[in-house]
């Protein structure tokens, strides 16, 4: 539960990153938005860290600042700005099946049953909100987001493979610091001189690469590093939870019928594919020293094998039948 809380921080500040974005970043500067998300909140955790790259992590940090930084943040952007707020979160719900998928043959982590059906039930209310709930949806927003939940997907479990030998907060920094500086040049030959900031706008930049970016994503890596992908997936679907709400409350986005429904069926899907702890199973067996049962045993001494203890009445070492 502990490592779940850490988790939804990601989703529930990446859900407020649309309405900040859409409402005051400037629209037509997509790739220097993303390098104003990026490179701060890199040299903010890198200063944090003080650490640099070592060995691998040097093209590791490159391959995974290009996926989960600077394609993705540039993309995230551009649907921010063409769809509202509750749509251009939504489609982000589609990454927990895509992670379970892709988690299976990367990190060996074979579905299971609840959270795929926690998925699909997600995934219905996703197409339900998109496809019944308004006629603004911009086709080419919703493909960008789609790419952009594909791309950091496939991103986020190859951090998840890669990352174990190292930091949580320093492999994260790398990759920030790397999107960034990726990020910086295309933009300069893309979008020219950069756009003119406003103190509300330098705010907004602050709020998107602080908490949205720096925080959020060192908790979304540390639940990638304790949970399963899956999970880490399901806890995500709180970011169209956040975007609904706060369309709704402070953009003043009418949610339909068909919105509400798909809300429900989203939330469901979370609560149905949540982690459960396995119970463990008591065997009633006993010693043949001194007839205690093995749950008892066992908390009396932890001398020996898995079969094998030594019992502190008798001294002796017997099987446990």
């Amino acid at each position: 539960m502990r490592w779940a809380a850490v988790t939804a921080m990601a989703p529930v500040a990446w859900g407020t990153n649309y309405f900040v974005t859409r409402g005051f970043l400037p629209p037509d500067h997509a790739l220097y938005g993303a390098a104003f998300r990026a490179l701060p909140a890199g040299l903010v955790l890198l200063a944090l860290s003080r650490t640099l790259p070592r060995g691998a992590w040097w093209w590791r940090s490159a391959v995974l600042g290009l996926l989960n930084v600077s394609v993705f943040f540039a993309l995230i952007y551009i649907a921010s700005q063409l769809l509202p707020t509750s749509v251009a979160s939504t489609v982000m719900a589609t990454s927990p099946l895509t992670m379970m998928l892709i988690a299976w043959p990367l990190v060996s982590e074979r579905p299971r049953a609840a959270p795929l059906a926690g998925a699909a039930i997600g995934l219905a209310g996703v197409c339900l909100m998109l496809l019944a709930g308004t006629d603004t949806v911009n086709v080419g927003g919703v493909l960008a987001s789609a790419a952009a939940m594909v791309m950091s997907s496939f991103g986020y479990i190859l951090a998840k493979r890669w990352s174990s030998d190292v930091d949580v907060l320093a492999s994260t920094t790398w990759q920030l610091v790397a999107g960034g500086l990726f990020l910086l040049p295309v933009a300069a030959a893309v979008e020219g001189r950069p756009p003119a900031v406003s103190m509300p706008t330098l705010l907004a930049f602050a709020y998107v690469a602080l908490v949205a970016t720096a925080l959020a994503f060192v908790a979304w890596f540390a639940g990638l590093r304790h949970l399963p992908a899956g999970t880490v997936g399901l806890i995500g679907l709180l970011n169209p939870a956040t975007g609904v709400l706060l369309g709704t409350a402070l953009a003043g986005e009418a949610l339909t019928v068909h919105q509400v429904c798909g809300l429900i069926l989203v939330l469901a899907g979370v609560a149905l594919g949540r982690p459960v702890r396995a119970r463990k199973r008591v065997h009633s067996v006993q010693c043949r020293s001194c007839a205690l049962s093995s749950e008892t045993h066992r908390s009396m001494s932890s001398t020996g094998s898995r079969r094998t203890r030594k019992c502190r009445r008798t001294g002796a070492c017997s099987v446990m039948r």
